[in-house]
């Protein structure tokens, strides 16, 4: 059985901490819940008839106040990158958060998740917005944990791109 840690980065309310809870339980809830330290899941999937088990590290969001400890991105076999569509803002985030990351794992895959697809009517972040990440080899993937829209497949890709490392 294989087992990888994914850190779960971003800035406060993008959507992380849902995310996971879609993928983990198949659930989703309006309630805004905020992430004190870090909240660790497992997931198991099977990939070319392998046992994969995701450790799942939701990680305190980002802010002006704050920042990851990053301490929690060590051992990290990947991460995702997640992006609040409706707030710009949260994109500039995720610039800061991966430079640390790849300072603190190295070059580990990663995926820039653009989170709220089910708000794109209001979204603020748009592709050339992105391209700073796409420099640095960045997949971008839309999902949205209210509706459960590209969630599974994105914990899917990472999983594969982190075997295939």
């Amino acid at each position: 059985m294989i087992q990888k840690k994914i850190c779960m980065l971003g800035s406060f309310a993008v959507g992380k901490t849902s995310l996971v809870s879609r993928f983990v339980s198949s659930i989703f809830s309006e309630k805004y819940h905020t992430t004190v330290g870090v909240k660790i899941d497992k997931k198991t999937l099977t990939l070319d008839q392998k046992d994969v088990v995701l450790m799942l590290w939701d990680i305190y969001g980002q802010d002006d106040f704050q920042t990851v400890q990053q301490s929690y991105l060590r051992g990290a076999a990947g991460y995702l990158l997640v992006v609040d569509g409706t707030r710009r803002a949260t994109l500039d985030t995720a610039y800061t958060l991966h430079e640390m990351a790849q300072k603190v794992a190295g070059p580990v895959p990663f995926l820039v998740v653009l989170n709220k697809a089910d708000l794109e009517s209001e979204w603020e972040v748009d592709a050339k917005g992105l391209w700073k990440l796409a420099e640095h080899g960045a997949s971008v993937v839309r999902t949205s944990a209210k509706t459960g829209e590209g969630v599974e497949e994105t914990f899917s890709k990472l999983a594969r791109a982190m075997i295939d490392a």
